[in-house]
Order: C-alpha cells, then sequence, then structure tokens
C-alpha cells in the first residue's frame, strides 16, 4: 500500500510535493483554472471518477491524448477541468506526461493536481469477468498480464500523484465521498471529516485514517429483545452506554480526537476518516459512532456519519 498521507482507501490525505507543481488541497489555482488528471490501473474507476467530477462542477474529457493536453488546458478558461488519461490514450507515456503537467503548472499558473486510482488484482479481475471486457495492454492474453504490466508502467504515476486512490472495497459513493471531500469548487475551507461505523467481518474500510475497535463493550447482539434493534435505537445506545468501560472510552477519544482536528487541518489535510468498529457493525459502534458524531458537531467541526454494514 502506498504513503498513507497520500492514499484514499487505505488512509485519505492532503497532497504531498512533487515536480508536477500542485496547488491547494481544493482544487485552488495560483491564477489559471484547476485542472485534475485522473489515472490509474483499467477497472479502478477512473470513467467513474470522471462522471463524478463532471457532477462537481468540472469540465471533463477522456483519453485525451497528450499532445493535445496544452491546448486543452489554454482553452479552459475559469472553468475547473478534469481530464482521464491512462494506457488507452494515444501516444501515452508516463515521464512525458508528468512533465507536461509541471510545463502547464509553470506557464499558466493551473492548480494541477493528479489522482492516481488503483483496486487490488483480485478486484480488477472480478470487474473485468463482469463487464466481459479485453484490458487494454493485454488484448490477447489473460487480463491478469494486463494489470501487472499496467501497474508496473504507471508506478511512477502513482508516485508523484497528490492522491491515490484504493476502490478494491469501495461503492461509487464511496468515491464520490472522497472526491468531494477533496476536489468540490464550492467546499468550504477546512477539512471534511467523515465518520464510519463498521464490521470487523468484513474488513476495515480502506479509507480509514483512524480506526478504534470497541469490541470490548457488552454486545447487545446476545439480548433476544435488542439482538435485532440497531444501534441507532435508543434502547440498545442505552445497553452499550451502560457498559462499565463506555464513559471512560468515550472521555479518552474525545480527548485524543478534539486536539487532533486543527493540528491536521493546519498541516493541510482535507480530508480524515474515523472508523469504529465492532464485530458485526450494528450496535456498539453504530452506538459509538453516532455519539463522536455528535461530540464533534457540538464542537463547531462538520462531520458526515455512515454505518456501513448496518
Amino acid at each position: 500500500m502506498t504513503d498513507r498521507s497520500k492514499t484514499a482507501g487505505a488512509g485519505t490525505g492532503s497532497a504531498g510535493t512533487s515536480r508536477v507543481g500542485r496547488a491547494g488541497s481544493h482544487a485552488e489555482s495560483r491564477g489559471g483554472s484547476p485542472l485534475i488528471i485522473v489515472t490509474g490501473l483499467a477497472g479502478a474507476g477512473l470513467t467513474t471518477a470522471l462522471k463524478i467530477l463532471e457532477d462537481l462542477g468540472y469540465e471533463t474529457v477522456d483519453n485525451l491524448p497528450l499532445a493535445l493536453l496544452p491546448g486543452l488546458t489554454a482553452a479552459a478558461g475559469a472553468r475547473p477541468l478534469a481530464v482521464g488519461i491512462d494506457c488507452r490514450t494515444r501516444d501515452f507515456a508516463v515521464h512525458e506526461l508528468l512533465d507536461g503537467l509541471a510545463a502547464i503548472g509553470a506557464e499558466t499558473g493551473a492548480g494541477v493536481r493528479l489522482v492516481y486510482l488503483l483496486a487490488l488484482p483480485e478486484a480488477l479481475l472480478r470487474r473485468f469477468a463482469a463487464t466481459r471486457r479485453r484490458h487494454p495492454l493485454a488484448p490477447d492474453r489473460p487480463v491478469a498480464d494486463g494489470i501487472r504490466r499496467e501497474r508496473e508502467l504507471t508506478e511512477p504515476l502513482r508516485a508523484e500523484a497528490d492522491l491515490v486512490i484504493d476502490t478494491t472495497d469501495f461503492t461509487p459513493a464511496d468515491l464520490r465521498r472522497v472526491l468531494e471531500g477533496h476536489f468540490a469548487p464550492t467546499a468550504a475551507p477546512g477539512m471534511t471529516i467523515s465518520i464510519v461505523s463498521f464490521s470487523y467481518r468484513h474488513g476495515v474500510p480502506r479509507e480509514a485514517d483512524l480506526v478504534f475497535d470497541v469490541r470490548f463493550l457488552k454486545n447487545p447482539h446476545y439480548d433476544p429483545v435488542l439482538g435485532p434493534l440497531p444501534g441507532t435505537d435508543p434502547a440498545v445506545a442505552a445497553f452499550v452506554a451502560a457498559d462499565p468501560g463506555y464513559d471512560d472510552f468515550c472521555a479518552a477519544l474525545d480527548r485524543l480526537i478534539l486536539p487532533l482536528l486543527p493540528r491536521y487541518e493546519a498541516e493541510g489535510k482535507a480530508y480524515l476518516t474515523i472508523a469504529i468498529g465492532c464485530t458485526g457493525g450494528r450496535h456498539r459502534s453504530v452506538t459509538v459512532a453516532e455519539r463522536l458524531a455528535g461530540v464533534l458537531h457540538r464542537a463547531g467541526h462538520a462531520a458526515s456519519l455512515t454505518h456501513r454494514d448496518l
């Protein structure tokens, strides 16, 4: 997995610094229109990402030949622009793309951002099998060969990317949430916070930055009355809160998270995901996540709340 400070799907984070010469964390530009280059592995959601950015107000172009990129950028005007460039692209070459983006940023003053989408090979294989498409780098060979070749070919792009998004376990809604947090042109200043409850049976959310395990709390699952109810039910919440360790844990959680938020924001972090997990993802994690969301709201932090496995 990539450096967690730059990855969504295994830790969402703010931009790094590289030769491409990026601008601010919400696609702000120094003078030219914002430019987002969407690249990565075939099957990882590149087309979906462009559609999401189009919904956010970006003018989008997919599979653009590299030779046309400077002219398109110059003609974009003030409207933000998102361009899909990957191994399907005519005259695609990794280092030429990186050099071209650096030149565009220097010449136009545009805020150039490079977004790289990936997924684990088994997930990509499932997606290609479901769509019955051929891999663009292996039209007459097994899909696995194309995946392996493309991963090796585009590794320099992954290393230079401002944001790496692992979509292995993502739904389109998950991808939208991450892209909105980073690139919505009308996004309010500051860091976007997301709280997610989850079940350990189904794995830790790949987008999580901070993960807290609440399986030590007494489990309502074994109560015949409370078991069928969700953690949002007041009776279930009261049962979880009655655990002798609940109050101390929540107080410690507040003391940890609240001072961290302004520090993350000061470092330029655009998006933070806090994940709360229990065994089934229906009771304890839901109750604690609901409580934490309330604490953050009362402290003046806008935080979205998702119960992934409820």
